[in-house]
């Protein structure tokens, strides 16, 4: 009992102790836990036919039935082609993107200058994807859209950008590099800012360069920070964000803009089978853990630190 008490009471003193970082912590928490946790007492459904009237408890069990409905669908390998598709241009353009900002950032040294830089930069973080749509859309609008009216001007034919299928890939990538590049920096610009200084004064007097110095130092520095985010990068390679495609998607685009979020939503949520649903969203979390386990596994292998 004498050492119960007094593990709860270290814990007392740690929570007061660090009462502001837990406050601060506290919204991120109850997002998960509402969004992410709870939600997995649900599970049941995939391998039901689940009716709101009856609830988890006594409803039809139909084993594997919606996953192999899922699996045979014809639409199955439509829409993980265009999921991947959209994940693999975010892993090759976007996720670099944020890491390339940070160096350039941490190159200059007037600090007045610098900040404006960051500000400006973060600003997209905070504007909803329908913002980010109407920006889109006064754009690149066929009709009404400001770089159509300068081709227009030239003498050149419009370019219908927004209903043709083979620029939607491109065109989504884009708005995320966009909206969030400048917001993903911080993390880097935190890994350097733990840097030791005396290595770039020890490369300064061995003669090496700004870029020698930031091959060699920084991005060694912070190798184990972009391998983590890469390994959580891989664990939503099937979310490819619900909103941003929803508000992207129309009917010249629909055979490269729908993926499994605007599937689940469209056969799940609209025609109201909540248990097929739950099966796709159960056959994405897998994937995301596998992916994540595999990957994470190889860099422990590589010498890496990993996330667990």
């Amino acid at each position: 009992m004498v050492t119960k008490r007094s593990g709860v009471e270290q814990i007392r003193m740690e929570l007061w102790k660090n009462k502001y970082l837990y406050l601060l912590a506290l919204p991120g928490l109850i997002y998960f836990f509402i969004f992410k946790f709870i939600p997995i007492g649900w599970l049941p459904m995939a391998f039901q036919n689940y009716s709101p009237y009856l609830g988890i408890l006594k409803s039809e069990w139909v084993g594997f039935e919606h996953f192999a409905r899922f699996f045979g669908n014809e639409d199955f390998i439509i829409l993980l082609r265009n999921t991947l598709a959209i994940s693999f241009f975010n892993l090759l353009f976007f996720f670099p993107l944020p890491i390339i900002l940070a160096l350039m950032l941490n190159e200059l040294k007037n600090m007045v200058f610098k900040r404006f830089v960051q500000s400006i930069i973060y600003i997209p973080h905070f504007l909803s994807w329908v913002i980010i749509y109407g920006l889109t859309y006064l754009m690149l609008s066929k009709s009404e859209g400001l770089i159509n009216k300068i081709i227009a001007a030239a003498d050149f034919a419009r370019i219908d950008f927004l209903t043709t299928p083979n620029f939607f890939w491109g065109l989504v990538t884009a708005q995320v590099m966009w909206k969030e590049a400048g917001w993903g920096t911080i993390i880097f610009l935190a890994a350097i800012s733990g840097v030791d200084q005396q290595l770039y004064e020890a490369a300064k007097v061995d003669g090496a360069g700004r870029f020698r110095q930031m091959w060699h130092i920084t991005l060694p520095a912070i190798r184990n920070v972009i391998i983590i985010l890469f390994i959580l990068q891989l664990g939503s390679v099937l979310d490819t964000g619900f909103e941003q495609i929803y508000l992207m998607t129309n009917g010249a685009v629909s055979q490269v803009a729908d993926v499994f979020d605007t599937y689940v939503f469209r056969v799940g949520i609209k025609q109201g089978q909540f248990s097929y649903s739950a099966a796709i969203g159960l056959f994405k979390s897998i994937v995301g853990i596998i992916l994540i386990f595999l990957v994470n596994y190889g860099a422990k292998r590589s010498g890496e630190e990993g996330v667990f």
